[in-house]
């Protein structure tokens, strides 16, 4: 829920009935049930966003603009509001800091020990691959769609996509890609199944693309190459 959405929906829980919270509600009473998965929702909001609120002050908040009476003026209240947001910025950007330092910490590690396993290879990029079964197919060029099934996972295990989960191979330009991906892809063949892992430099970087993938995670897939499908010709 976005900071606007938990105030927006502060002011409807209030609206609901919710301001007493002295006294308990009857949940049996559908309009009273509601209410109360509405303030839940709104304290479950601030505690994962870390927001320290005084539930009686920002109640008296709420029912002083319904009544038009509010203690702050307008713009006492927007300087409030604007600082919050600079400060859960300030603070969600620290926290990206830290996890992004631990990631790549932790995968230069994983890397280090991975490199000495026994039938990993090691490229001048630092791209890591292990060859699982090999094929006799064609290679892809840059240039190239490929179909491939793939299982991604960080180096603890989790896993964040899978196109084995989903039974479903994937059909990509090898050139629109992360690095890693493109430069392991134009040295398989056809029928060829690898195990690569991917340090951030060639993945993601400092930016992570969801909440699975972090900042600076090496990432592992097992990937195995189905066809080649050129522009405009069917796939071999």
């Amino acid at each position: 829920m976005s900071f606007h959405r938990v105030f927006s929906v502060a002011a409807a829980a209030l609206l609901a009935g919710v301001v007493c919270a002295q006294d308990k509600p009857d949940l049996k009473d559908p309009k009273a049930r509601t209410s109360y998965c509405i303030g839940a929702d709104i304290g479950g909001s601030f505690k994962r966003q870390e927001i320290e609120i005084d539930p009686k002050a920002l109640a008296a908040g709420i029912g002083d603009a319904i009544a038009g009476k509010l203690t702050l003026t307008e713009a006492e209240i927007r300087e409030v509001l604007s600082n919050l947001r600079e400060q859960m910025s300030a603070g969600a950007s620290a926290k990206e800091k830290a996890a992004g330092a631990k990631n790549l910490k932790d995968g230069e590690a994983f890397l280090a020990a991975n490199a000495k396993k026994e039938g990993v290879k090691v490229t001048a990029s630092g791209l890591q691959y292990k060859v699982i079964k090999s094929g006799t197919g064609p290679m892809p060029k840059a240039t190239d769609e490929v179909k491939a099934h793939y299982h991604g996972t960080l180096i603890d295990g989790t896993v964040f996509d899978s196109s084995v989960e989903r039974k479903e191979p994937f059909t990509f330009p090898v050139n629109g890609v992360i690095p890693g991906w493109i430069e392991a892809l134009q040295m398989m063949k056809v029928g060829d199944k690898w195990q690569i892992v991917i340090p951030s430099k060639l993945a993601y970087g400092e930016r992570g693309p969801g909440e699975k993938i972090g900042p600076n995670s090496t990432l592992v897939f097992d990937v195995e190459l189905l066809g080649i499908e050129k522009p405009g010709a069917d796939a071999k």
